[in-house]
């Protein structure tokens, strides 16, 4: 795929299928929603446990975690990257940039479930 920016998608060279044969079962995504401390996280985190202990591989793409780095707002970033960069960059918990943090999100988990693009 190409566009106005010259970006590429790269096909992989090991194919989901290869992925799914190696680790003995299929990728999927499962994404907890609701309201702030309604327990996603324990959740996520206690399938997550489960799961490993029957050698099924997994990450969690925890939300908040996610909001430390990948999606960290403008003051975190302001005082490592600056203000400009900050504001540029930064998410903070607006309609908009609530949603720009989700696609993220969901873009980096396709990423982790398919190496097909969509």
């Amino acid at each position: 795929m190409n566009n106005d920016t010259n970006v590429t998608w790269h096909e992989h060279r090991v194919s989901r299928d290869m992925r799914e044969a190696k680790n003995n079962h299929k990728g999927c995504v499962i994404w907890f929603t609701g309201l702030s401390s309604s327990g996603k996280s324990t959740i996520a985190n206690t399938l997550d446990h489960m799961l490993h202990q029957s050698n099924i591989q997994t990450v969690v793409l925890d939300g908040d975690n996610v909001r430390h780095g990948f999606n960290a707002d403008p003051g975190m970033l302001q005082d490592t990257h600056g203000k400009e960069f900050a504001k540029r960059f930064g998410l903070g918990f607006s309609a908009i940039d609530r949603e720009e943090n989700i696609r993220r999100i969901g873009a980096l988990a396709e990423i982790f479930v398919t190496t097909q693009h969509v």
